[in-house]
Order: C-alpha cells, then structure tokens, then sequence
C-alpha cells in the first residue's frame, strides 16, 4: 500500500551530515511524498540506540545511517530485526564498489568523525568562512585575495552562496549593487574570478516582500517597486558586461545549484589563468 507520508530515521555515529545529505539527494527523486524526517547524529553507546529504537517502534517506518563503529553497528541491526524494521548502511554498496574495483582494503579500526578532523583541509574551510564573513556586503576588507567575488542587486543570494563556498575552502567576497550608487570595485583583482547573480524583478520583489514581513515593516518602500526592481537589474548587467563578468540567473536556483554553477566557471577560469 502507497504510503504517501513515510517515516525515515537517520541515525549517524558522526556529524550526520553525510546521511543527511543523500538522504535529501534521494528525496528528491520522488514526487508529491512528505517523508518524515527524524535525525540522531553522534551515536556512542547502546543505550542511545536503545532510545532510538522505542521512538521507531512506535512510528514504524525505515533507518538509514553511517556506523564506522562495527559494534554499534551490529547492535543497531539486532534491534531493528527485533521490531522487523529495516536498517539501510547508506555508504555499503559504494565502499563495496571501490573495493573490488581497486582492490582495495579498508582499515579495520575506523574512527567516527575521521572526515571532520583537523586536517589541513579543516584549516582552509575555517579561513575561508572567517574570509567570507569580513568580506560580506560590500566590506572592504581584503577583496584583492578573493578566490570569487559576486555581484549582484539584493536577495540574489550572495550570502548564502559565500558561506557555502567556503564549507569547501574557497575564499568568496561579495559586493552588493544598489541603485544610484557606484559600486567600489577598486579592490577587485584580476586573479578573482567575478560572478553576477540577477533574478527576475518579479521574483526579486516577492523575497523582498518576505523580508519586509518578516522585519515587521509595514510601510510601503521603494525597496519592492517592481519598476525600480527593472533598473536595478538592468544597471547591473550592464556593469558585468561592461568587465565582461559571468551572469548567472538565480530565479529558480537553489543556494546548492547556484553554488555548482560558479564552481563550474571557477574550474574554466583557473584552467585559462594556468595557461596564460
């Protein structure tokens, strides 16, 4: 029987961010169902499973987790053939994959966290994220030693898109447009890559609203003028193309997607800077 509202518990002896994630990936592939997400994240002995597996007794539905701990492991699959409830290991078959496509060999003790320790790459993703933060909105502060810079009118997700992009070490500043004012871009090098982001003025006007709501502001302001919206668009873009800048349109992108795409231009312009 079609269950349109299905239970999925996400249990993780770590962060839980890579089940997250997949299970996110995955949800994605089915349409009109409203999981129901319950999540457990840093799993160290049996009694926390035993607390999980009371609350999917009652809510029967499927588990998906990372175990590096194999004893936990073994115990959370008991539990769950005791209740006849089925427990997915989510990253099994693709570590299965490498192994006997390389014929490699896992390590026998594993360490939960292990891809969260302070390795070098840690270290870069926190200067990054303190980067992006002394640089957000127009700062002045050291936009010279960016990686990427964006551009862009209001509510086109620049904050979001940094702080995001620097979750995976790359320096991002961001430097807003606002009608009627020169944008500073004294400190823009020509080793960082610039990206516009622009979205619809109708759809700029519809987050702005939101915004406005959620500030409490009642009184009408030049903000959400759909005419206004039109300008500050077109005034923009004439700046990127005028520095002959990549646009990217973030009407219907997610921060993800919108990520993903400045990637892409970022790979193309490290290539040509190497070649140069």
């Amino acid at each position: 029987m079609l269950n349109n509202n299905p239970h999925i518990y996400l249990i993780s002896d770590s962060t839980g961010e890579t089940v997250s994630i997949v299970a996110r990936s995955v949800y994605a592939r089915f349409e009109n169902i409203n999981f129901n997400e319950s999540r457990w994240a840093l799993i160290r002995s049996n009694k926390q499973i035993d607390n999980i597996i009371k609350v999917v007794k009652e809510k029967p539905g499927m588990i998906l987790y990372t175990m590096i701990n194999k004893k936990l492991e073994k115990y959370l699959q008991k539990k769950c053939v005791e209740i006849n409830i089925n427990a997915h290991p989510i990253l099994d078959s693709t570590i299965i994959a490498l192994k006997e496509g390389f014929e490699l060999k896992t390590k026998n003790e594993q360490i939960p966290g292990k891809q969260h320790s302070l390795s070098d790459d840690y270290f870069e993703r926190i200067e990054a994220l303190q980067y992006a933060i002394a640089n957000d909105d127009g700062q002045v502060m050291e936009q010279n030693k960016a990686d990427i810079i964006l551009f862009g009118v209001s509510r086109t997700s620049k904050t979001p898109t940094s702080i995001y992009l620097a979750n995976k070490g790359i320096k991002v500043a961001n430097i807003p447009f606002v009608l009627n004012q020169k944008p500073n871009l004294s400190n823009v090098s020509k080793n960082s890559l610039v990206v516009g982001l622009f979205a619809s003025p109708e759809r700029l006007q519809q987050i702005r609203i939101s915004r406005l709501k959620s500030l409490k502001e009642k009184s009408k302001t030049e903000y959400i003028n759909i005419e206004l919206l039109e300008k500050e668009v077109i005034e923009a873009k004439k700046i990127c193309q005028k520095n002959k800048w990549v646009i990217i349109d973030v009407t219907k992108k997610s921060i993800e997607e919108i990520a993903a795409t400045v990637l892409e231009y970022y790979k193309i312009f490290k290539r040509r800077n190497n070649d140069k």
